[in-house]
């Protein structure tokens, strides 16, 4: 035991010197199978995603030529489809064409109607210029019976204007000379028409001509229909009608909301709010002691309106209280003076509302 008891200093040094390389070389084996351990889990991965990719090569291979080999197909038909369609038109064209060739030779530009048209067409044409040159020379004819009739007319009225003119038994005009041989041809005219007659014409439209036509008589205004009134103390029918018949009558109380003079208030104030209308001139704030000024409806210059702040439990609510209630209030809070014993739905709310089970 004595002997144990020496060593034992040098059993502790060696113990705590093979700890700490024990220690030393633990934290060495760690790393190196660490890094043995992602080597291995590298290669094992990377053979795996190689091993993936191959398979996802050879899938999407299959899966290409595949789709590719049934869009070739689709693409052959169509071209077939094309190639057939083309053909088929072109035969149709060609046997359109034929047809139709047969069918205008035949039917509308055929020679022999055409040449047997056209002679009926000159034949016709010769018997149209005809009649146009026979109505060309009517209407030639008739507008010269035309002029001379209006130069016919024209020559009467100057002879009958200048039937002054004319030769007596005793003096010869100037149409009848005594050195020529015979008259002229406008003594003649002079003899076979009659004088011209200067008649007066009548002002129209003169202001103070009684026989004028323009002063109209006005038109009389229509009377108004005779309306047929029975006779006797009758009242009109449509009167009777409306008043039998009139709508209702509400009261002013039925026509008018409950709350309406609070609406009406409520409105007065917010206009008041924003307008800000007060009797006294505005002045900007300069000191801090400046009261501020309340609402019109709140208070005036001639004293304060009680009326809707004063007694009214919509401004103070802790004066609606039950006597249920009054142990519960602060000593400097009056209650509410209840004329009527309260409702017993409303004591058990209040009940409830005390013992917290709302």
């Amino acid at each position: 035991m004595v002997r144990l008891l020496r060593q034992t200093d040098q059993i502790v040094e060696d113990s705590y010197e093979r700890k700490n390389e024990a220690e030393l070389q633990r934290q060495r084996e760690y790393l190196s199978s660490v890094k043995i351990q992602a080597n291995f889990r590298g290669s094992q991965v990377r053979s795996y995603f190689t091993h993936l990719n191959n398979c996802a090569t050879v899938i999407q291979k299959s899966w290409r030529g595949y789709v590719g080999r049934q869009s070739f197909r689709v693409i052959v038909k169509n071209s077939v489809l094309i190639m057939k369609l083309n053909h088929f038109n072109a035969m149709a064209t060609q046997v359109q064409k034929i047809w139709r060739g047969y069918y205008v030779r035949k039917y509308v530009y055929n020679y022999y109607s055409q040449k047997r048209y056209l002679e009926a067409l000159i034949v016709k044409n010769a018997i149209v210029r005809s009649e146009l040159e026979d109505y060309t020379e009517q209407q030639e004819n008739l507008r010269r019976r035309q002029t001379e009739h209006e130069e016919r007319k024209l020559n009467e009225f100057l002879a009958r204007k200048n039937h002054h003119l004319i030769s007596t038994e005793v003096i010869p005009g100037i149409y009848n000379s005594p050195f020529n041989p015979y008259p002229s041809e406008q003594e003649f005219l002079l003899r076979s028409v009659a004088p011209l007659k200067h008649e007066k014409t009548k002002k129209i439209g003169h202001s103070y001509d009684p026989t004028c036509r323009s002063y109209e008589c006005p038109k009389p205004k229509q009377l108004p229909p005779i309306v047929v009134k029975p006779q006797g103390p009758f009242r009109d029918p449509t009167e009777v009608q409306k008043q039998r018949y009139k709508g209702f009558q509400p009261t002013l109380r039925v026509a008018t909301s409950f709350t309406s003079l609070e609406e009406a208030r409520q409105i007065l104030k917010a206009e008041e709010w924003v307008t800000r209308l007060n009797d006294d001139i505005f002045q900007p704030f300069k000191r801090r002691d400046r009261k501020y000024e309340p609402l019109l409806h709140s208070t005036s210059k001639f004293g304060h309106l009680p009326f809707g702040t004063k007694y009214y439990r919509e401004e103070f609510l802790d004066k609606h209280i039950t006597p249920k209630q009054i142990p519960l209030l602060k000593p400097s809070t009056k209650p509410f003076k209840t004329l009527v014993p309260p409702i017993p739905m409303f004591d058990k709310l209040n009940d409830t509302y005390s013992q917290g089970q709302v």
